[in-house]
Formats: C-alpha cells, sequence, structure tokens
C-alpha cells in the first residue's frame, strides 16, 4: 500500500518565505524520489495560490527526480477558461509542462471547461485512481488560507462533508467562482502532505490546523504524517 499511518501535522518553522521554499522544494523531492524508488513512477498533486511557485521552480531544478516518470495532477481548480490568469493551472502548466521538466502527457489538469462538471468530477476521480495504486496520491502540497479553507474546502460549503467521492465541486461562489477540488477522502489517503503557509495573517489558522480543529475546513483533515512548513510570522514567531 502507498499509504501511512493517520496524524495530526507536525510544524517546522523557518525564517522566511523563501526558506520555505528551499525546504518545501527538497521535501517533495525526496517524497517523489521514495515513491520511484518503490514503484517506479510518482504523483504530485499541486494547489494555487501566490506563494508555491518559488517552491516548485526550484523543484524543478532537482535533477535527481526522473520527471520523465513524474504526473502532475491538481488540488483544485477554478472553473474559468482554459489560459485565464486566475487558473492554478495557467502557472503550473508553465513550471511543470511549457519548461519542458515533464512530458505534456503526464500533466494532468482539471477538466474544468467540460459541459457537465458532475461528470467531469467523475472522470477526474477515476484519473486520480488509474495512475495512483489505491487512489494514493505520492506528494500532495496544499495551502492554508487565513480563514482557514485548504484546496477548495471553503468554509461553510457543504463540500467540506463530501466523504462518499474523490472529486467534487463547491457549492457556493468562493471569492467569485466555482471551484472543482479533490475531497477530504481523496487528500487523506496521500502518502506525504505538505502545507506551505507565510504571514502573520495565517497564524491563527495554523494553530488551528495544527490542533485538528474541525471549525476550520483543514482542520477537518487528517492526511498521514502531514508536514505544515511556516514562516516565522505564520508560525507565531
Amino acid at each position: 500500500m502507498r499509504g501511512g499511518a493517520v496524524s495530526l501535522p507536525t510544524l517546522e518553522a523557518l525564517p522566511t518565505p523563501e526558506a520555505v521554499a528551499q525546504r518545501g522544494a527538497q521535501l517533495l523531492g525526496d517524497w517523489l524520489r521514495d515513491a520511484q524508488g518503490r514503484w517506479g513512477d510518482a504523483t504530485l498533486a499541486v494547489s494555487g495560490g501566490r506563494s508555491p511557485w518559488p517552491m516548485f521552480e526550484r523543484l524543478v531544478q532537482d535533477d535527481t527526480v526522473d520527471w520523465k516518470k513524474v504526473h502532475v495532477v491538481q488540488v483544485d481548480e477554478r472553473v474559468l477558461p482554459d489560459g485565464d490568469d486566475q487558473r492554478n493551472w495557467t502557472r503550473a502548466k508553465a513550471c511543470f509542462v511549457d519548461s519542458g521538466v515533464i512530458p505534456a502527457a503526464n500533466a494532468h489538469p482539471m477538466p474544468v471547461t467540460a459541459d457537465d462538471l458532475q461528470a467531469a468530477a467523475a472522470d477526474y476521480a477515476e484519473l486520480i485512481n488509474t495512475l495512483c495504486p489505491e487512489g494514493v496520491i505520492d506528494a500532495l502540497h496544499l495551502g492554508l488560507g487565513d480563514d482557514g479553507h485548504t484546496a477548495s474546502l471553503a468554509p461553510g460549503d457543504g463540500v467540506c462533508d463530501v466523504i462518499d467521492r474523490d472529486v467534487a465541486l463547491t457549492e457556493a461562489l468562493y471569492k467569485g467562482t466555482r471551484r472543482m477540488t479533490l475531497t477530504r477522502r481523496c487528500l487523506d489517503r496521500a502518502a506525504h502532505t505538505l502545507y506551505q503557509v507565510a504571514g502573520a495573517d495565517k497564524a491563527a489558522a495554523v494553530q488551528q490546523l495544527l490542533a485538528g480543529d474541525a471549525s476550520i475546513p483543514a482542520g477537518l483533515l487528517r492526511c498521514p504524517g502531514a508536514v505544515v512548513l511556516a514562516d516565522d510570522a505564520a508560525a507565531g514567531g
């Protein structure tokens, strides 16, 4: 089995966002190499937002990872046209695919432009389970909002309670757009999970996450061996 033991996240505080990016790239690289050593290939699930790109840019320079055997999938995505600047995939594609790091066949954006989004979500869930034995993503990257959201599990949205499938749509708009997201069931199966957090505005949410506080969406997750990489401001230092 590609999964691990269930536990609450552990915190690793670092002085700056740049140090978080460097350490995050190291951890993700370690996890991808480990998966390739065990299974021959590896799957990396990426979130969006502003903060992860310096980390991903460092990660793709790690030539000890066999990038031809890495599949990149999405944690969540806005329901917007291809190429839209707000799409998470726009920057992910530039970093991982357009740069030539991974083959285009190994890039798997969420199908948010489909006419039937419910069917598209089911198709993406099937893809995840095809790529990942037992549906276990090898290396999962998550962010954390100051409101405690992670992936597109937003406070008050019924998608937070979906546990009967691996991919779902938000019930409401979040910051102006509907989203497609991996669900708690899928996220909790990941072999390794990295939360990347920076900024004093995230400090309260970090403490709630570490405590498994179910009043925030991130606190509902029980990803095995999750690591929270936070700069000193986000860690409350």
